[in-house]
C-alpha cells in the first residue's frame, strides 16, 4: 500500500528523510481493526518525528500521521483516535498513562491507505462531516477544545488571546471559542494572516508582541519561547497561561518574578480523551462549526506539504486524500 514514512532522523533537514512509497499491510492484533483512510491531516507532530523527537531510530523506518477519518471493516464512517493508551492506568484519562504514545510514535500512523488501531479507538463520524473536515479533528481541534473547556478555567465571554494564529492549533482555537461565545483575540507576524484570523472569528488581531488594549483572561500559547514573555505580560493578575505546543522552542526566560507577584498559573495540555473527541465531533455536527483547510492534497504530494508547514506558508489544516 502507498505509505509516508520517515526513513532517516535529520534534526536540520527533516524532508530529507520523507519518503513515500509502497509499505507493507498493517497487522491488527487481538483488540485492533484495520481502517481504511479516507482521509489523514498533517500537524507539527509529524515534523517533530523527522527531526527524531519522540522517534528513535530504531524504530524507523516508521508510517507517519495521527489523524485520519475513514471506514472500519463493516463500512461504518469512524474517526481515529490518536492516543493510544489505558484509561485504566491514567485514571479515567488515556493522555495520562505514563506509557501513552501516539500513532506514529510506536505503531504505524495514518499517512497510508489503511492503518490498524485498537477497536476502542474508533468514533463514529456525523455524517454532516466530511472525511477532510473529520480528519482535521483528532489532534489539533481535540488539544483546542480540551484547552478551551478543560483547562481554560473561565467560561463564555472571557477574553482569550491565541498566540501564533496561523497554526492548526491556534486556527482551531479562534473556530471553537468563536463558537462558544468567547471572546478571541490573536496574534500573528503578518497582516495577511491576522486578517484572515478576524475572517475566521477573532474579535481583535495584533501584529505578534504589540501592546494589548487590555489584559486578558487566559493565553493559549502555541508558539513557545518566541511569545512567552508576551503572554506572561498579556495576563491579568490571576490569569493563566495554557499551553500544548512550543514550536519555536521550549527554553524561554521563566519570568517567574511577574509569575509569582500577579498570581499567575500555567497550565500544560496535551491531546484529549476518546470520549472528548466524541463530543467534539458532535459539537462540531450541532453548531455548524467545521475546521478550516488550508489545502487538501494526494498522498504522493507528502513532501510538499510537510515543505509548506516547516515554512509556516499555511494557514489552517493541510488534508491528504489517499
Amino acid at each position: 500500500m502507498l505509505a509516508v514514512t520517515a526513513a532517516r532522523i535529520d534534526a536540520d533537514d527533516p524532508l530529507a528523510g520523507l519518503e513515500v512509497g509502497d509499505q507493507p499491510e498493517p497487522k491488527a492484533p487481538d483488540g485492533w481493526v484495520t481502517v481504511s483512510v479516507k482521509a489523514a491531516a498533517l500537524n507539527h507532530h509529524d515534523v517533530w518525528s523527522l527531526r527524531g523527537v519522540g522517534l528513535p531510530p530504531d524504530r524507523l523506518p516508521m508510517v507517519l500521521g495521527c489523524d485520519a477519518a475513514g471506514l472500519d471493516p463493516d463500512g461504518n464512517e469512524v474517526i481515529v483516535h490518536a492516543v493510544i493508551g489505558d484509561p485504566d492506568a491514567g485514571g479515567g484519562d488515556e493522555t495520562l498513562d505514563p506509557r501513552r504514545s501516539l500513532l506514529s510514535e510506536v505503531h504505524p500512523g495514518t499517512f497510508a491507505e489503511r492503518v490498524a488501531v485498537p477497536r476502542r479507538n474508533l468514533v463514529p463520524k456525523p455524517a454532516g462531516l466530511s472525511f477532510e473536515a473529520a480528519a482535521c479533528l483528532p489532534t489539533a481541534y481535540l488539544t483546542a477544545y480540551r484547552m478551551l473547556f478543560e483547562k481554560s478555567g473561565v467560561q463564555p465571554g472571557a477574553t482569550i488571546l491565541v498566540q501564533g494564529a496561523s497554526g492548526g492549533v491556534a486556527t482551531a482555537l479562534i473556530t471553537i471559542g468563536r463558537a462558544a461565545g468567547f471572546r478571541i483575540w490573536a496574534t500573528s507576524r503578518t497582516e495577511t494572516k491576522r486578517e484572515r484570523a478576524r475572517e475566521l472569528g477573532a474579535d481583535q488581531v495584533f501584529a505578534t508582541g504589540d501592546r494589548l488594549p487590555e489584559r486578558v483572561d487566559v493565553v493559549m500559547e502555541t508558539v513557545g519561547q518566541a511569545t512567552w514573555a508576551h503572554s506572561v505580560r498579556s495576563l491579568k493578575p490571576g490569569g493563566r497561561i495554557v499551553i500544548c505546543g512550543a514550536t519555536s522552542g521550549d527554553a524561554p526566560p521563566a519570568e517567574l518574578t511577574r509569575v509569582f507577584f500577579t498570581q499567575l498559573s500555567v497550565v500544560g495540555s496535551t491531546m484529549g480523551t476518546r470520549d472528548q473527541l466524541a463530543r467534539l465531533a458532535r459539537f462540531c455536527e450541532q453548531s455548524g462549526t467545521r475546521p478550516l483547510i488550508d489545502r487538501v492534497l494526494p498522498l504522493a504530494q507528502a513532501k510538499d506539504a510537510f515543505a509548506a508547514m516547516i515554512r509556516a506558508d499555511h494557514f489552517g489544516k493541510i488534508v491528504f486524500i489517499p
